[in-house]
């Protein structure tokens, strides 16, 4: 890798506004804001509005459609369509 073209890799706090925890992780990504974390050292955060502990794919809160029942019901509604 070339030096000095890549940005810099370390520690960052992600913060799910959402659930309302964090995770601490390695990113290029940094904030103007700081945080004290549990090991006592101080790291970026960066506040994100959904991660997996809020998503509902990941909670399994998420709805399941019904594409069928939605397929018989619009062939019910308006025909088969085609020539006959």
């Amino acid at each position: 890798m070339k030096p000095g073209i890549h940005p810099a890799y370390g520690p960052v706090v992600f913060r799910d506004k959402a659930a309302g925890t964090a995770f601490l992780t390695r990113s290029t990504l940094t904030g103007p804001k700081t945080v004290e974390w549990e090991d006592g050292n101080t790291y970026p955060v960066v506040d994100v509005e959904i991660s997996s502990a809020s998503h509902p794919f990941c909670t399994g809160t998420a709805r399941v459609l019904d594409t069928a029942g939605r397929v018989e019901r619009f062939e019910r509604r308006y025909g088969r369509g085609g020539a006959k």
